[in-house]
């Protein structure tokens, strides 16, 4: 069984309207628990922006990895980016 940890979720930008916050803790062990968690408490609105966004784990892009493989541990720091205009 595996731990479910508490996370800091920091949404910018497009994702920072959608959840109606700049930052939340949530239970999660995997990157893909806290977009699941995320979204069935923001709803679909943070769902389409959380599509779009790339991704920090404790300051690490997530990349192109599946974010069902991607740990969290206790305390880990979760940057939802989505894509900002003008380079």
């Amino acid at each position: 069984m595996t731990e479910v940890a508490e996370v800091t979720v920091r949404y910018w930008a497009a994702a920072r309207d959608a959840a109606g916050a700049a930052e939340e803790r949530l239970q999660a062990d995997t990157l893909a628990a806290v977009i699941a968690v995320a979204t069935e408490r923001h709803g679909h609105r943070l769902a389409e922006v959380l599509a779009r966004c790339s991704f920090l784990v404790d300051e690490q892009p997530a990349g192109r990895r599946d974010p069902a493989t991607i740990p969290l541990r206790p305390g880990s720091v979760v940057e939802a980016l989505p894509p900002f205009a003008g380079g």
